[in-house]
């Protein structure tokens, strides 16, 4: 029996706004042991809310359940070193490690270090790169470091992850920093969600919208009759009915049972770094949730993007930034008044973390309205036959065909992958500059036509300057990841030798999640030869927005033109959007890839990539 379910129940009778804003002194309750306790007060008399900081070459960090209450009802979760984020480590680059990780769980352990670049064996991932910590094991990681910046860390066995066992790495430059600020703060946004969360991931099983509150309502119906007619509006509700999907379906989860938190801290807590008038601080954001995307923005203020997952970035001055688990960005803000709100927002716009940063304790500012929740598009749906071409009604709707995988298949099948298999397009004759840009032939998989895909998109977009849903026209300067630009360029100055396609599949009505239409178990390995530089090409088949990690390796965006982007260790693909990057296969070993939102990887969106 999973520990949670005893404590779990159900959470119908908890008010939505008890989720949403959660206590203000929710978190890890008394009972702690006694240097905790002590770290925690110096903490709280510190006024920054931040977890405990550790640092040298020798750490210690200890797994166990902890008493929690984040919105009036007490819970257990896994905490390292009994808080909840975990120790923030900071390092220094150059150095090597020793993390000694004790397990004083009743079920078996592990810890990634999300984003690092170390030999596979410490990479954390049981069943690909070792057994796991187990029951009253401690296992010693040993890597040395070989990069700077703002990562992360957290669990990857079971559902440890959701129930608190994340924290936050900073590694400092070997030859000094290069960023300059007076003062920085992490800034970890998590999730938390007081059921057990195997119960939500059977509910999402049997109900892919079990908590979707953002469904199409009588009033919207009239209101798109009002503003486009009867007809239009029928037709536009007809033909989602018909694809049996939901406009809203933004987020497998929402504030209907998730508290949003803002460095383990609810908020009614108010999370608050303060600063000194005149200063410039650097704000490491660390997306460390199971589910959610989150919108990010300080009003009034704005913020220059300088780092990008842990990398240095041409500097680009935003008002706002949107990032999903995994991805990490670091910030300048020069704060004009004595107090200014940090708001995150989900993407399904459910709920919202918040903080502020704030000259003296004490101080708050005005905490903006969640934005209206806006329905995806056909762009979102279709891809490039959205704004580009199909029939429209008047209301503007595109109402071009979609190939659904009960519909009839609309092309030949020769020459397509086999099942279980990532399309491999070096292993055919192709002219000598045919991989001088990523290719634009979409390959559906034979996989792809089964009951695990629902969805197929044959006209995908590629654009990487699209905010996505809801941050499109909102009349502020969203950040896209056209606008990162790496300091520096590639770190492999060499083109493709070869390219895989991979397509991310699913079908919302069984919730399933897959490469290629095959759930991890039924896939066979990606294989890399070991030095070799490969574009993989990810074509997103699905309308939610999928954050992608490979372990091990950096993956190197680049344009559709095949020009140099960004080097990032988690990529989001939009809905109906195909991206692709370079890696160098510099990695030996067995190495873990998948989406970071926690039900998809647990679903099956998840594959494993050998380099040998």
């Amino acid at each position: 029996m999973n520990r949670l379910s005893g404590l779990a129940g159900s959470t119908a009778g908890v008010s939505r706004r008890r989720f949403v804003q959660g206590l203000a002194a929710g978190g890890v309750l008394a009972g702690l042991p006694g240097l905790v306790r002590a770290a925690a007060r110096e903490v709280a008399m510190a006024g920054s809310g931040a977890a405990p900081v550790l640092s040298g070459s020798s750490i210690d960090l200890v797994v166990a359940e902890s008493p929690v209450n984040f919105t009036g009802s007490p819970r257990m979760a896994t905490t390292i070193n009994g808080s909840i984020p975990g120790p923030t480590l900071r390092l220094r680059e150059g150095d090597t490690v020793t993390i000694r990780v004790t397990n004083k769980l009743p079920e078996a352990t592990s810890i990634h270090w999300h984003g690092m670049i170390l030999p596979y064996q410490m990479d954390g991932v049981p069943g690909i790169s070792f057994r796991g910590i187990a029951p009253g094991e401690t296992f010693t990681y040993r890597f040395r470091i070989e990069q700077s910046g703002t990562y992360w860390y957290h669990s990857h066995s079971g559902m440890q992850e959701l129930t608190g066992m994340y924290g936050a790495i900073i590694v400092e430059p070997r030859d000094g920093e290069r960023i300059r600020a007076d003062r920085e703060h992490v800034v970890l946004l998590s999730d938390w969600t007081d059921e057990d969360p195997m119960r939500v991931f059977a509910k999402l099983k049997s109900q892919s919208d079990y908590y979707n509150y953002h469904q199409p309502t009588a009033m919207d119906f009239f209101r798109d009759a009002s503003s486009g007619g009867l007809e239009a509006a029928l037709d536009k509700r007809r033909m989602w009915n018909e694809m049996r999907m939901s406009p809203t379906d933004l987020a497998d989860l929402s504030a209907a049972t998730l508290t949003f938190l803002m460095n383990g801290t609810t908020p009614a807590g108010n999370w608050t770094a303060q600063f000194r008038p005149g200063e410039r601080l650097r704000l490491r954001f660390i997306n460390g949730a199971g589910n959610s995307f989150y919108d990010v923005r300080i009003p009034g203020l704005k913020m220059t993007v300088v780092q990008s997952d842990g990398v240095d970035v041409e500097p680009v001055t935003v008002d706002e930034f949107r990032f999903g688990p995994g991805e990490t960005y670091d910030v300048l803000v020069e704060p004009k008044d004595e107090a200014h709100t940090v708001f995150a927002q989900s993407m399904d716009r459910s709920g919202y973390a918040r903080g502020t940063l704030a000259a003296r304790p004490g101080l708050e500012a005005p905490v903006p309205q969640l934005d209206k929740a806006e329905w995806l598009t056909m762009a979102d749906m279709m891809g490039a036959m959205g704004p580009a071409g199909g029939m429209r009604h008047a209301t503007g709707q595109v109402v071009a065909p979609m190939d659904h995988a009960g519909m009839a298949m609309q092309r030949d099948m020769a020459g397509m992958g086999h099942g279980g298999m990532a399309m491999d397009h070096g292993q055919h004759a192709m002219p000598a500059n045919a991989l001088a840009r990523p290719g634009r032939t979409v390959r559906h998989a034979r996989s792809e036509y089964g009951p695990s895909t629902d969805m197929r998109v044959d006209m995908a977009r590629t654009n990487l300057d699209d905010p996505g849903i809801g941050l499109r026209g909102n009349g502020r300067k969203v950040l896209t990841l056209a606008d990162l630009s790496t300091i520096g360029g590639p770190m492999d100055p060499r083109g493709a030798e070869r390219e895989i396609e991979l397509h991310l599949t699913g079908n919302m009505e069984r919730y399933t999640w897959s490469f290629d239409g095959l759930e991890f178990g039924q896939s066979t390995p990606v294989h890399l030869r070991y030095g070799e530089r490969v574009r993989v090409i990810l074509h997103n088949d699905t309308m939610m927005t999928h954050p992608m990690h490979l372990h091990g390796m950096w993956s190197e965006l680049e344009t559709a033109e095949g020009q140099f982007q960004t080097r990032r260790h988690t990529i989001p693909v939009q809905p109906a959007q195909r991206i692709s990057f370079l890696v160098t296969a510099d990695a030996l070993g067995r190495w873990a890839w998948h989406c970071h939102l926690m039900f998809h990887m647990d679903a099956g969106m998840f594959r494993e990539v050998v380099v040998a």
